[in-house]
This record gives structure tokens, C-alpha cells and sequence, in this order.
């Protein structure tokens, strides 16, 4: 936290250097250019680690700087931690994430502690800079700025949306909170859920409608796309069900009618995924040449690829794969029952197995036991390669339509009002019709409960950084009722206790600042 919060060395905040060289966040919007430059920084820290400085805050320092990335972080969170992911690496913090073993020192939760912070203390410099120039413009400029401000709040309110997911009761500070004059106080995770949900209302009206902003550039969808995703986890993180809330903003997505479910399931997890508009809502962008970093979907897909080459070539990532991840054998066979050698009539059952002695895993460290996701991949939809064969061009979706329909199904199977029965089951039926590449995949409305709804929704955004949040929702992810490969450290999986669904505030924070209070179950 002394990343975000570090006591300034002169009692004058508004002091300036003496070298004209230097540039500060007080006289760096004298270029008009500098709102949209330093906007792009918000969202790039969705993708790269290697942006040094940045008002006044020093990057986060890891011996593997790939480690520090959002999106690395947040995905080893959600997925490794649960029965779609298993690590080979042996890494002191993978191997506990697994096994349900991790402690208040991993460094895997460490760093994605910190990862969430330092991007919020970007966007709160941000916000608190542009506000107090925003009475000085005028014309366009004016206009420009304050949907940036808008965006800005958005992505403030995302990261804080992943900081209650991941941790619960967490230190909060807004843009009126000045660096180095005060401790962040803790906030309860049901009042930050209040705060969210405030931002993204308040906003709603200065972003840009649905579908009309720059690729990568959040919109109204977004921000219903997100409060769909909340008010459906409301539940576990007020205490208080929100499912009608969760139809409602599912709705608004859906008859915006912009979105359509693209025809091909595994387009949407290649390299020219940059145009599939049509489901992706809001993504995070990658490119080889310009956004070069090794923990975006750079680590998602090398370190899914042993060093065949045959594989890494299909992979398109001819410098080699890391042979890290693959699925467990519980959800391989839960899953897609039937599947023939990483085939299925379920087209998502996008497997590699070549060289892979056996989808059943008896030892997490060695890479040939368990199947492999070929889901994500940096080659185009047409099979040509990405433009670098070692940093992929594959954008990392965090809303796409079908998790709307999705959420919406299950707010209506869980007693929301506002939807019905039958569009819910025509929602998933679309879904499954585009997976069997036609009506042989459709179920009935008997069918369509809560066991289908989880099940489904690991079928359809497995390796997307929901698994966690989905089986905490219903019950899965701690105690007994449903085991996986080495849960709680075990092979054949065993119970683990319920502390695990919040994950522990680091213990150097926790030294830094006397305000905050230790999650039960890790001590202190």
C-alpha cells in the first residue's frame, strides 16, 4: 500500500521541481493532447506491467515482472485456484492457489493485491487532475474530458469490483483523498458493493451509448454489463439477493441490439478477435508489436503449451510454450462426458492432447498428465500467425454477451423478476445451438436448473477468469460437496474450509497500515 499512499517529503503538495525538464500532473494537461494520452495509461494497465512512474507511483517489483500483470494475476486467482486449472511450475504460490493452502505471505495474492491498488490510485491521480482543470475548457475538449473522467470511474469501479470479489473488506480511497495525508481507513465489502453501484449509476448518462466508442474503450454496455455481473454475486457479497437488478441491466445489454453471438466460439479467442464486435463488449487489447508484456493472453496461452513444436506452432507461439497449465481431469470429464481424444459434439471442447500421456493427473508437476486448452491461440480465424510469434495479438473479452445471457438465465432460475422462463431457456439454447452448430444441443426446460446453470457456464467461459466467483456463488468452491483434482492438496480432492472464499490481505500491508483487519480464518 506504500504504492498508493507514501508520505510526501515537503509539507506543500503543490510544490514543482526546479528542472523545466520535468513534467508533474499539474502542468501536465497544459497539452491538450495529454487527457486522452494519460487515459490510454488507465486502460493499459489492464494489459502491461511496464509503465515506470506514472503520477508519481513506482511500478510494482516482482523478480518475474510478467507476475505483476492484471490480468495474469486475476486469472491465476479464478482459475488455478479451482477445478479448470491446474500449474505445473512447482512455484511457491501456484501450488498453494491449487491446493487451497495459501496463506497471507503468498506472493501470488501479494501481488494481485497490489496490482488492484496501484491501478486504483492511477485512476484516482487521474479523476482528482482532470476534475480540476474540467472548469478552465471549453468546446470539445470540455466534452472530450469529461466522458474520460467517466471512463476513468468505470475502470476505478471495475478494479474495486475485483478487490471485493477476491478480498471482501478492503482499504478505500477516492480522488479526494490526498497521497501522503492520511492511512486508508478499511471499507465493509457490502458498503464498497453501495459505492460501486453508485459509480456506475452515476455515470451511466456521460458515457458513450452502446457500441459507439473506440475498441477498447468502455461504453454504457460495459457499465450494464457490469452491474449485471454484481447484482448476480449480490448475494454473497451484501447478504441480500439482487436478481430482479441483475435481469434488468442483463436486459438493457441485450435489447440495446448491438450485440449478436458471433457465429464461431473459437474466434473469439484468436488473434484478429479484435473483430468480433458483434458479442465482445468491452475487451482488453493486445497486440505483439505494441503491447508487449508476459502477463496478458501472452501467459494464458504460452504457459498452456508444453515446447513440442508442433504444438507451440498450432499455438502460434513458435519461441515455446512454458508448460504450466492445464485442465484437471474432474473437469474434462464433468464437463464434456464423452469427448473422444479432445473432440466433442460440443464444439468448445477445445482440447489439445498430442504428446500428453493421460487426461487423468497423479502428479501436478508433471506437464503431460491432464489435457491441454487449445481455446485460446495466437493465430487469426483465417490460420495465419500473429504479428509476433512470441507476444500474442489475442485480446483478453471481460464481458461478451453470452455471460449476459448467462446471467440472465440464472437470475430467473433463482426467483428474479423482470425476465421469464422462456426467454431464459431460449438464451442458453442459443448458446448451445452455436456449440453443436445447430438445435442437436438444445435442452428442455426440465433440464434447465441450477446444476445445468453451473456446468454450463464453466463449458462456456472456462479459461476467462469466472470459475472461482461462480462455484463460490453456488456453494462449490470450499467444503465437500463437489471435489477435484488436489483440492485441499489431496489427488482424489478433499473438503476445504470455508475461509478460502475471501483471500487473505497481505501481511505487508497489514504491518503498513493499523486500519485494516485480517479476513477470518489467516490469523491476526
Amino acid at each position: 500500500m506504500m504504492v498508493m499512499f507514501t508520505v510526501s517529503c515537503t509539507k506543500d503538495l503543490n510544490t514543482k521541481p526546479i528542472d523545466p525538464l520535468v513534467t508533474t500532473s499539474g502542468d501536465v494537461f497544459d497539452n491538450p493532447a495529454a487527457y486522452k494520452q494519460f487515459l490510454a495509461k488507465l486502460y493499459a494497465s489492464l494489459a502491461v506491467t511496464g509503465q515506470k512512474g506514472g503520477f508519481g507511483a513506482p511500478e510494482i517489483q516482482a523478480s518475474d515482472e510478467g507476475t505483476t500483470a492484471f490480468i495474469r494475476e486475476l486469472w491465476a486467482a479464478e482459475e488455478v485456484t479451482t477445478d479448470e486449472c491446474i500449474n505445473a511450475w512447482g512455484d511457491g504460490g501456484l501450488v498453494e492457489y491449487h491446493g487451497g493452502i495459501w496463506s497471507d505471505n503468498n506472493l501470488y495474492v501479494q501481488l494481485m493485491y497490489e496490482r488492484f491498488f496501484i491501478n486504483i490510485a492511477y485512476c484516482n491521480e487521474y479523476i482528482r487532475d482532470v476534475n480540476a482543470k474540467l472548469g478552465s475548457l471549453t468546446g470539445q475538449l470540455k466534452t472530450d474530458a469529461t466522458q474520460y473522467v467517466a471512463e476513468a470511474r468505470f475502470l476505478r469501479a471495475y478494479f474495486y469490483y475485483c478487490a471485493m470479489n477476491e478480498f471482501g473488506n478492503v482499504p478505500f480511497a477516492t480522488e479526494t483523498d490526498l497521497p501522503g495525508t492520511f492511512t486508508p481507513k478499511q471499507i465493509a465489502r457490502a458498503d464498497l458493493f453501495k459505492y460501486i453501484e453508485s459509480e456506475l449509476l452515476a455515470i451511466q448518462p456521460t458515457l458513450a451509448a452502446p457500441g459507439t466508442n473506440e475498441y477498447a474503450r468502455a461504453d454504457q454496455a460495459a457499465d450494464w454489463a457490469l452491474l449485471s455481473r454484481m447484482y448476480l454475486n449480490a448475494l454473497v457479497y451484501t447478504g441480500t439477493q439482487r436478481y430482479n437488478d441483475c435481469i434488468t441491466y442483463s436486459n438493457k445489454v441485450i435489447s440495446s441490439n448491438k450485440y449478436t453471438l458471433h457465429p464461431k466460439y473459437q474466434e473469439l479467442f484468436l488473434a484478429d478477435n479484435n473483430l468480433d464486435r458483434d458479442e465482445i463488449i468491452l475487451p482488453v487489447a493486445e497486440d505483439g508489436v505494441n503491447t508487449q508484456d508476459y502477463g496478458d493472453v501472452t501467459f494464458i496461452i504460452h504457459a498452456g503449451v508444453g515446447g513440442s513444436e508442433d504444438a507451440t506452432n498450432e499455438f502460434g507461439i513458435a519461441t515455446g510454450g512454458w508448460a504450466g497449465n492445464r485442465m484437471t481431469n474432474t473437469f474434462v470429464n464433468r464437463l464434456f462426458p464423452g469427448h473422444k481424444n479432445g473432440t466433442a459434439a460440443d464444439q468448445r471442447a477445445i482440447f489439445y492432447t498430442k504428446n500428453q500421456d493421460t487426461s487423468a493427473i497423479t502428479s501436478p508437476t508433471i506437464f503431460t498428465q491432464g489435457y491441454l486448452s487449445a481455446k485460446w491461440k495466437n493465430v487469426t480465424s483465417k490460420g495465419a500467425p500473429g504479428s509476433n510469434n512470441n507476444f500474442v495479438d489475442t485480446d483478453f473479452p471481460l464481458f461478451r454477451l453470452s455471460e449476459i445471457y448467462l446471467n440472465y438465465a440464472e437470475a430467473v432460475l433463482r426467483g428474479g423478476s423482470g425476465g421469464d422462463a422462456g426467454t431464459a431457456l431460449s438464451l442458453v439454447n442459443q448458446i448451445r445451438e452455436r456449440a453443436y452448430g445447430g438445435p442437436s444441443g438444445d435442452i428442455t426446460a426440465n433440464q434447465l436448473d441450477l446444476n445445468f446453470m453451473i456446468d454450463e457456464r464453466g463449458r462456456e467461459l472456462y479459461w476467462e477468469a469466472f470459475r472461482r466467483t461462480d462455484l463460490i456463488r453456488f456453494g462449490l468452491f470450499t467444503g465437500g460437496t463437489y471435489l477435484w483434482d488436489f483440492k485441499g492438496n489431496v489427488q482424489a480432492g478433499v473438503a476445504t474450509d470455508s475461509h478460502l472464499n475471501l483471500f487473505p490481505l497481505p501481511a505487508s500491508d497489514l504491518l503498513l497500515n493499523k486500519n485494516l483487519k485480517q479476513n477470518p480464518g489467516y490469523g491476526n
